[in-house]
């Protein structure tokens, strides 16, 4: 597991990765407001969680949890989608446990085209993700 647990304000971006190779699966969380200087690290930090897998590429799945996680600024947002349309890192599903937020509306437009579902539970979220 890598996790990246900061202390001090809210607004700190944190993230915290962790891959079960046995079930494919990548689980993250986010929280926070994240610049683009910290998209790059969480891109880092991804890469090195996806070289854990045993599976072939674009065949594992993604939780992503980000309750916790700030409305973006723009210039993020599009920091996300860019991450979240690479082919080379896609997953084969990804599976969001959001707030009813506005957070909600933007990981909707930065997961646009994606086979993404999104919920309010972990539990709702890997069992869509297990489901095929």
């Amino acid at each position: 597991m890598m996790s990246d647990e900061a202390t001090g304000p809210s607004m700190t971006p944190r993230m915290s990765l962790d891959v079960e190779p046995a079930r494919d699966l990548v689980r993250i969380t986010l929280a926070g407001f994240f610049a683009p200087g910290d998209i790059a690290r969480f891109v880092a930090a991804r890469d090195a969680a996806h070289r854990e897998l045993r599976c072939a590429p674009n065949q594992h799945l993604t939780l992503v949890d980000i309750r916790a996680m700030h409305i973006q600024a723009q210039d993020s947002v599009d920091g996300f989608r860019a991450v979240l349309a690479n082919p080379d890192t896609v997953s084969r599903r990804i599976a969001f446990v959001v707030a009813r937020s506005l957070a909600r509306l933007q990981i909707k437009r930065a997961a646009s085209g994606r086979d993404a579902g999104y919920f309010t539970t972990i539990e709702d979220a890997e069992a869509w993700l297990f489901e095929r």
